[in-house]
């Protein structure tokens, strides 16, 4: 066999593309509160088990969640974002954001995302560009940024998702998409699985998207 032939067998090894894992939440059947509240994304419990299954590292302290609740996009949006800290106590490096961006604060399906096409701005730009932009800065190499949102109507267009484009905008900033979850808005019971919408969610939305992305540092 050549050289030549060995090199590229190898690559085409190397950069074959694998499916990412969709992993699908429900919460407990004695869950008293399975729905999130109102101007949420996430229910409570939802949050709890990020907090379980992402904070613990092996041999290390576990991570301090920054819970960020994104009301929009538009100029000067940091002011005017919430934040909630979940700790043990253990003083840590933060290394993990959560941004819960409500479907009112999304683009619309016509909007273009800056940075998703190829467009390189800075983290002092508006708009989701600078915001993921901001959140690469914060964060420090292998760092998580989790996105929880869910779908929404537009008009007569059906249900939109935002993931996508998203999903390109983070890229661009320097993140890399590792795992999508799925966040039923369902109530187990015996054999079946019970419907519990969000109050304020459009008609037909059942779920809520949880996307963990990880930060790349060069």
């Amino acid at each position: 066999m050549s050289t030549n032939r060995r090199r590229t067998e190898g690559a085409s090894r190397r950069y074959t593309p694998r499916p990412l894992p969709t992993t699908l939440w429900l919460p407990a059947p004695d869950q008293p509160d399975p729905v999130p509240a109102p101007g949420t994304v996430l229910p409570h419990w939802a949050i709890e088990r990020i907090r379980t299954e992402f904070t613990h590292r092996l041999g290390q302290a576990p991570a301090p969640l920054l819970k960020l609740s994104v009301p929009d996009a538009e100029p000067g949006m940091d002011a005017r974002t919430p934040v909630i800290t979940y700790t043990d106590g253990t003083p840590s490096r933060l290394s993990m954001l959560l941004a819960e961006l409500h479907p009112n604060a999304l683009p619309a399906p016509t909007d273009s995302l800056p940075g998703a096409i190829g467009e390189m701005p800075g983290a002092m730009d508006e708009g989701w560009a600078g915001f993921f932009h901001r959140a690469h800065r914060l964060l420090p190499a292998d760092g998580l940024l989790l996105l929880a949102t869910r779908q929404r109507r537009d008009d007569d267009a059906g249900l939109t998702d935002p993931l996508g484009s998203l999903i390109a905008c983070a890229r661009t900033a320097g993140f890399r998409y590792l795992q999508h979850v799925i966040v039923a808005h369902a109530h187990p019971a015996a054999d079946h699985l019970t419907p519990c919408p969000p109050t304020d969610a459009d008609p037909g939305v059942l779920h809520s998207d949880l996307i963990v992305l990880a930060a790349i540092h060069a």
